[in-house]
């Protein structure tokens, strides 16, 4: 689906290519220009925040990372790697006029001491962006625990609602990546319970993440308006 169509149908867009590098000023411009004022970008946080040296999402760096900042990134360290790419980030969502700044987590980023301690300072202290900060955390983590942490940093919890309840339903911002794997299209059961889900919530985000994605979001809309 070209940009043009995309932007005639949906309100809104959550930016991946940040995840993986930012891109230039200009292009961000010029993604701002040619979508209406009202329309709205979320953005993924770069990589380097959030992910190990080790993932294999950096292979879509264009400059591989140097020597010095191996198993100095990822996992909210708080170390010069990592806050630049996060005033990277934060410069995109600014560009764009985010209405919001997603931080991904890998499964691997579990709820150790290290990692919660981590997570904490990093978002106690680094520049928060003029939007909503969200927060999705891929692998299992105790309940109890993201109520905490959610509540404390002002996060909202991001889930695949397939998978996981949010525990902040008042700002519900769903991510369906796809119940057995990136290519699963979801089935009318799914999206009629998706649509009960939401029904009633205020200003929800459902947001699907598989590759069928336009053609399933199309179809949760005509669901929505019937």
């Amino acid at each position: 689906m070209s940009q043009a169509s995309y932007v005639r149908r949906f309100p809104l867009l959550e930016v991946q290519h940040t995840f993986y590098e930012p891109p230039k000023d200009a292009v961000l411009a010029r993604w701002r220009a040619q979508v209406p004022a009202g329309f709205e970008f979320t953005i993924k946080a770069w990589q380097l925040v959030t992910h190990e040296s080790t993932s294999p999402t950096y292979r879509r760096l264009k400059q591989p990372l140097p020597d010095s900042a191996r198993g100095q990134v990822g996992a909210f360290r708080t170390t010069p790697p990592v806050l630049a790419a996060w005033q990277r980030t934060l410069e995109c969502a600014r560009a764009l006029r985010a209405t919001a700044v997603l931080l991904q987590c890998p499964k691997s980023f579990r709820p150790t001491t290290d990692n919660v301690r981590r997570l904490r300072t990093f978002v106690s202290q680094v520049e928060r962006p003029a939007g909503r900060l969200l927060w999705e955390p891929r692998g299992e983590w105790p309940t109890g625990l993201l109520v905490e942490l959610c509540a404390e940093l002002d996060l909202v919890h991001v889930v695949d609602p397939m998978q996981n309840e949010t525990v902040t339903p008042e700002q519900t911002y769903y991510r369906l990546h796809g119940t057995t794997g990136a290519r699963h299209v979801h089935s009318d059961d799914e999206l009629r319970r998706l649509r009960d889900l939401v029904d009633g919530r205020p200003s929800p985000y459902v947001l699907f993440n598989n590759l069928p994605r336009t053609s399933d979001a199309e179809r949760f809309r005509a669901l929505l308006r019937n």
